[in-house]
């Protein structure tokens, strides 16, 4: 029976079979630090493979680096032993809800999700911070062997700090920008899908670094666009005189999109005054921007034919069609004449005759967006107060979520704030009936003792965010009360809190297991973990969706987590308490999955019969042991 690994996904050794794969006289062996031998490949005879001509060296070509790349590198690819804990008393709806939060850093969260979500988020937004010097970083050591990583809760420096300044002062002022953003943004592409997006917030400081990140990481040709928000009416006071009004908002596809939904086009300028049967139309220009000597065919004069009043052609802008067509588009009512020849005859253009009643999404956003004077006032009225400084306005996620997804679409934001994206994702959903799900990351960083938020009672960023959803999904219910299918809007949440690995460290070194040390692996489970600590660890291990229903039974005595009915069953008794008798009643459920804890079999005879017994009764169950 097979253990479960319980960490997540080496992307080093995926990225090496798969080289391997196609270049097996690529692959060689190296010693680790440890004197370990390991797989490794041989980047010099790869670069052969993948080239025409002789490699000789370094060479000069087109790319973008910094101090600290290569670790940044390294960084994404490297393991966690880490896990996702379950907070029902912080959730909202914890059994039934499809939407999650999860608490802790970004960087753990995004490759924990790479198995249960790799290529089904169908949207990314984030409004990473900006750098201006004063604003605040993560600080990520990549630098802990593996026991650290087992023995710390978090990734967090002597003192605890999980943030530091990036001053103006700091000699790497973008290179520790650039190394913070790029293993994100490379994890967060993993989990797109083919036809997804990324949508990035950001401001003059960095616009062109990531530029230049997003063009590597996602590939120059699927760049979309750099849509421009305007965020205040007023001046900025400034040195030099000069007012900053807009941020940026960039766009990359994965590679399959097939194109924005657009703009719902405003037909309230369509009328119907002389009773057409085709019905509401509104007046066009008749005429293009062409000279009589780039278009001859189309200078002539037009006569009404009901006044006989005559409108020459103006010899810089033409008709938009030829003699025979207008004749036809005269004879069909489509041409509005007026009384007074000195003004121009124009085309009836009819509502039910548009191909499409969207028009494009505009790279500048300045009337479908409102500015930060909206989103102050909304985190106002919700909050009661200034709790939470420089959030997006809900118009401008509410502009952008629609733009791709639809009905059950999964909208990602792992730099939450004080979640408007998931805000604008219930209340888009009250509007349309959708189902749109949400997973929200967010670190739990400290508010400033002197902030209105610390004084109102929050300790945390993570604690507002949590809060926003609350009220934000109460309001949107009540403003929609009455309203068919309200009733089973979603506005819940489950909160998973990153920590450190549910299993003890033995459970990852078992070769370092010594003659006296025998008495702790009587149980390889951390004393303070619960259950449903390690159902969703089990989750994150064998990529099962974490937002599947929950269901808890009691079979022969012992607690039984169903997720999602029979996809997965699992049991995590400790005291010897799984018989035969039970794994043949829970066999007879015939589930996908099954987990069992290693301690709760009643002797070994049980562990070794239980592959054969479903076998017997439910041959396609996959079991595991942790």
């Amino acid at each position: 029976m097979e253990n479960l690994k319980m960490h997540s996904p080496n992307v080093t050794e995926g990225n090496i079979a798969k080289i391997a794969a196609l270049f097996p006289n690529c692959v060689t062996e190296s010693k680790d630090e440890a004197g370990e031998v390991n797989l490794a490949i041989d980047f010099d005879l790869l670069k052969q493979e993948l080239s025409s001509s002789i490699v000789e060296g370094p060479q000069e070509r087109y790319q973008l680096n910094w101090p600290g790349k290569q670790e940044a590198l390294l960084t994404a690819n490297a393991p966690i032993a880490k896990t996702l804990r379950p907070c029902r008393e912080e959730s909202v709806d914890f059994d039934t809800t499809e939407n999650l939060f999860i608490e802790g850093d970004n960087l753990d969260a995004l490759k924990l999700l790479q198995e249960t979500y790799l290529g089904k988020v169908k949207m990314i937004y984030i409004d990473p911070p900006y750098n201006t010097g004063n604003d605040f970083i993560y600080e990520d050591d990549f630098a802990d062997d593996t026991q650290e990583y087992l023995i710390k809760s978090n990734q967090k420096d002597e003192e605890g700090n999980r943030l530091v300044a990036n001053m103006d002062s700091n000699g790497r002022f973008h290179s520790d920008w650039l190394s913070m953003i790029y293993p994100r943004l490379r994890l967060a592409r993993n989990l797109l899908t083919d036809d997804g997006v990324v949508f990035i917030s950001i401001d003059d400081n960095e616009v062109h670094n990531l530029r230049k990140v997003c063009d590597e990481i996602f590939g120059e040709a699927n760049f979309i666009a750099e849509f421009i928000w305007k965020r205040r009416a007023s001046s900025a006071m400034a040195d030099n005189n000069v007012s900053t009004d807009q941020d940026y908002v960039l766009c990359y596809q994965k590679g399959g999109l097939t194109g924005f939904k657009g703009i719902k086009k405003d037909f309230k300028n369509y009328s119907n005054p002389d009773g057409d049967s085709r019905g509401a139309w509104v007046l066009g220009d008749l005429t293009v921007g062409m000279t009589s000597s780039m278009r001859p065919n189309q200078a002539y004069d037009l006569v009404d034919p009901k006044t006989g009043n005559i409108f020459p052609f103006n010899p810089n802008r033409v008709w938009a069609y030829i003699p025979e067509s207008m004749e036809r588009m005269i004879s069909e009512g489509r041409v509005s004449f007026p009384v007074d020849n000195t003004k121009r005859p124009m085309q009836k253009r009819f509502q039910n005759e548009l191909k499409s009643s969207y028009n494009p999404l505009s790279t500048l956003m300045m009337d479908k967006v409102g500015l930060n004077t909206e989103a102050t006032r909304i985190m106002q009225g919700l909050m009661g107060g200034n709790i939470f400084d420089y959030s997006k306005p809900v118009s401008l996620l509410e502009t952008l979520v629609p733009q791709l997804c639809h009905d059950s679409d999964i909208v990602l934001d792992f730099f939450a704030g004080s979640s408007v994206t998931a805000h604008a994702t219930m209340q888009l959903n009250a509007t349309d009936s959708g189902n749109r799900k949400f997973i929200m990351v967010q670190l739990p960083e400290i508010c400033n003792e002197k902030s209105e938020a610390h004084k109102a009672g929050y300790s945390t960023i993570a604690e507002i965010s949590k809060e926003r959803i609350r009220r934000a999904g109460k309001k949107i219910k009540q403003d929609n009360a009455g309203k068919e299918g309200v009733d089973k809007l979603d506005i819940g949440f489950r909160v998973l809190k990153i920590d450190s690995s549910n299993m003890k460290d033995i459970y990852y070194t078992p070769d370092e297991l010594q003659q006296g040390d025998l008495d702790k692996f009587t149980d390889n489970i951390k004393d303070n973990r619960t259950a449903e600590d390690l159902l969703f660890q089990v989750l994150l291990d064998w990529g099962v969706d974490l937002s599947l229903p929950i269901k808890k039974e009691i079979i022969a005595g012992n607690d039984v987590f169903f997720v999602d009915d029979n996809a997965l069953v699992a049991c995590f008794v400790k005291a010897k308490e799984i018989t035969e008798a039970f794994v043949k009643e829970l066999a007879k459920r015939q589930p996908l999955r099954v987990v069992f804890r290693d301690a709760g079999y009643k002797d070994s005879s049980v562990k070794i019969n239980i592959e054969q017994i479903f076998k017997l009764l439910s041959p396609h169950t996959d079991i595991k042991t942790l």
